[in-house]
């Protein structure tokens, strides 16, 4: 009867002990650092579903965790090299914000490149692969790059032609971007995109250049009142690339690499693009029921606008001839795979 009722004392600790135990740690725990606040569209709508496909298709042995408006210190210009140098696993950030350190990204931003989010993701990657990963970003492992969609101008004053940039202090992205503007005749103030909507609101700027998608939780149709879009164009894009500390990824065992791997690449640029682009509609649609004015350019407009911009591209093009590279060519290769990519679509 004794040894009976040890018996059960110890099958009612152990299952107290497993109703209280937590769940199993993960295996392996990798910090993701961003600079959009959680809310925003891409850490919503991209990193979530991303990080929680990677945790299941690894059986819980992965645990990414999520670490936006820049929580674990620094600026975001300087992100790319917190992968780099280990100081967290994985981040998400524009090549651009580090101005002439990776050339070959900055052909997609070039005005009226893009022709949408996805198919120009799918060329960014195609020539990813070809150029960039083995040379601008060959200190880390690269798990996906992408753009957004199409860039339009948000004015406190309406803007509808090039003329009127005359003397405007406008947030521009990119170095790209910024030698567009400044060709143009606005007053181009480079600053990463958290910057914006004080700037704005202090009149350090009195526009801005960013897609639809990040509008919302900058809250910028309530600090502007004007918007310029370009129709079936796009001025401008932007680049991305999520990174991940070399070692991370090689100190990871087989098995988990394949995880990391499958979850990375071709499909998942084209699928951030996508989803960045999609995002576009809420920022219109909160623009709209504030009332704001919202210009769509005709395409005899838009082509002023393409005129003015025309010289960016040749002076890009004889700055990276410049460091040894085939502008022309880079232009060319970029465009025709843009072209094709959005006829498979």
């Amino acid at each position: 009867m004794k040894t009976f009722r040890t018996s059960l004392m110890a099958l009612a600790a152990a299952a107290v002990t497993a109703v209280a135990a937590p769940a199993l740690a993960a295996e392996v725990t990798l910090r993701l650092h961003q600079f959009l606040p959680a809310q925003a569209a891409v850490p919503k709508n991209v990193f979530v579903p991303w990080m929680e496909k990677i945790m299941e298709e690894s059986d819980g042995r992965i645990e990414i965790q999520h670490f936006p408006s820049m929580q674990l210190g620094g600026t975001p210009p300087e992100l790319y090299d917190q992968a780099k140098d280990g100081v967290v696993d994985i981040v998400w950030t524009l090549p651009g914000y580090t101005p002439g350190r990776f050339p070959h990204p900055e052909v997609f931003e070039l005005p009226f490149m893009m022709t949408n989010a996805e198919a120009t993701s799918r060329a960014y990657w195609d020539m990813a692969e070809k150029y960039m990963l083995e040379d601008d970003f060959k200190d880390v492992k690269v798990l996906g790059v992408w753009v957004h969609g199409p860039g339009l101008i948000h004015s406190s004053d309406p803007i509808s032609s090039p003329s009127d940039l005359e003397g405007v202090k406008l947030r521009a992205p990119t170095r790209v971007t910024n030698m567009m503007f400044s060709s143009i005749g606005a007053t181009a103030v480079g600053m990463p995109v958290p910057a914006v909507p004080e700037a704005l609101s202090k009149g350090v700027i009195d526009a801005t250049v960013i897609p639809w998608e990040v509008t919302v939780p900058l809250k910028v149709p309530e600090l502007v009142t004007n918007h310029l879009e370009f129709g079936d164009a796009s001025l401008y894009t932007a680049t991305f690339i999520l990174a991940m500390n070399r070692d991370s990824y090689e100190g990871l065992p087989d098995d988990l690499k394949a995880v990391i791997d499958a979850n990375s690449g071709a499909e998942l640029s084209a699928m951030a693009g996508r989803q960045m682009q999609i995002d576009d509609a809420p920022g219109r649609a909160m623009a709209e029921e504030l009332g704001n004015t919202i210009t769509t350019l005709t395409p005899e407009q838009v082509e002023e606008w393409r005129m003015a911009a025309a010289g960016t591209v040749d002076a890009w093009i004889a700055e990276v001839n410049e460091v040894g590279l085939d502008g022309a060519a880079l232009v060319e290769e970029a465009r025709m795979l843009i072209e094709k990519h959005t006829a498979a679509q």
